[in-house]
């Protein structure tokens, strides 16, 4: 009876990994705080690198290298990137914005604190007496991934690339849309740039008859 009870994993006797895998999860915390509570918005791009790095050092703790790697590549090397282009191309404004502030903070609040509530409350009660055995063999490899992937959640896998491409095509119309509604802007602005010169040339020769007969 010992011998199982001193098997048996617990909270009181917490390992390296299992301490270094609470204080990243700190930091990520933070950083995600952070990110939403900034005014600025090339900090708050800055700070979504270190709560998905954190994320990203999260899934390396729990031997899942490939979703590791995928976080990076994907979320890190990717989005927050575009973001950046995105912030640089649109010109926003590189200090503090009012802009960024909404007044909905309460309701923003609650709304988070319940999503919270309710997916902590969902993963303790799905994997209460599952424990990741963090010394054995690796369990999120790319082959075991791979594996669970396409024989388990084939269909939601598709459904997630079909959902992809109704978002492009989508971007793509949306873009289209505003680039010929600039087209058709453009030309009405120049029509109304070149009437104005023509009646300030006109109030300029009626009050100095003698300029505009030279």
């Amino acid at each position: 009876m010992s011998s199982i009870a001193a098997a048996s994993p617990g909270f009181l006797s917490p390992t390296g990994v299992e301490i270094a895998f609470l204080l990243v999860g700190l930091v990520t915390f933070g950083a995600a705080v952070v990110t939403v509570t900034t005014r600025q918005l090339v900090h708050a791009a800055l700070w979504l690198v270190v709560a998905l790095g954190g994320l990203a050092v999260e899934y390396l703790l729990l031997t899942a290298e490939f979703i590791a790697w995928v976080q990076v590549l994907i979320y890190i090397g990717s989005v927050v990137v575009l973001i950046l282009f995105g912030l640089m191309l649109t010109k926003a404004p590189i200090g503090r914005s009012p802009d960024a502030d909404s007044g909905n903070r309460w309701v923003a609040l609650t709304v988070a604190v319940a999503a919270a509530v309710a997916l902590v409350w969902v993963v303790v009660d799905a994997f209460r007496t599952t424990w990741i055995d963090l010394d054995g063999a690796v369990a999120g490899s790319t082959k075991v991934t791979g594996e669970s992937l396409f024989r388990n959640w084939v269909l939601p896998f598709e459904a997630l690339s079909v959902l992809l491409l109704t978002a492009l095509v989508g971007a793509i119309v949306l873009s289209r849309k505003a680039k010929a509604d600039t087209a058709a802007r453009t030309p009405q602005a120049q029509g109304d740039r070149s009437a104005g010169r023509s009646t300030d040339r006109d109030a300029k020769d009626a009050k100095d008859p003698k300029e505009g007969s030279r």
